[in-house]
């Protein structure tokens, strides 16, 4: 990925270069070439185009933003609510990550998201042990966790 990345941002500067205009918008025209030119030779090239990494980052951006949205919505209703009705708790979260960055990653994700927080990772990292600030039932909190962020951090580790 990062090899093509390069390649794309050299064929935009000798664009820039040829065309004699050292402009953004002839910087942007010549990029749009590059990734075009490295579209076309991406078999040629070691791994996968590399804009299909890209996106699946964006979209796992837009779910950790939209799972925090509907997390601070939780807490502000568990805040302003006159009683107190939440249960606390643990739970152990079974990982299918294999790579260390990746549970890291779904660790700071998790911990990241208002109402919990990742207190232990075992040693073979396939449990994290989570706290929830009201966990109703566990395999509700591990479905949600396993179809959001694992399964989009998974896409983004894709080869």
């Amino acid at each position: 990925m990062a090899l093509q990345i390069l390649i794309n941002l050299a064929l935009a500067a000798l664009w820039m270069f040829l065309s004699s205009n050292f402009s953004v918008a002839s910087f942007i025209a010549g990029y749009l070439l590059g990734m075009l030119a490295v579209y076309m030779l991406r078999n040629f090239l070691p791994g996968s185009f590399y804009l299909k990494r890209v996106k699946a980052i964006i979209v796992l951006v837009f779910i950790f933003i939209w799972q925090m949205i509907l997390a601070n919505i939780d807490v502000v209703k568990v805040v302003l609510s006159p009683k107190v009705d939440i249960r606390p708790g643990f739970f152990a979260y079974p990982c299918d990550l294999e790579d260390e960055w990746a549970v890291s990653l779904l660790s700071a994700l998790i911990t990241l998201t208002p109402g919990t927080i990742v207190v232990a990772i075992s040693d073979d990292h396939n449990t994290l042990y989570v706290h929830g600030l009201n966990v109703e039932d566990s395999e509700t909190e591990i479905a949600s966790i396993k179809d959001s962020f694992e399964q989009a951090i998974k896409e983004v580790k894709k080869p």
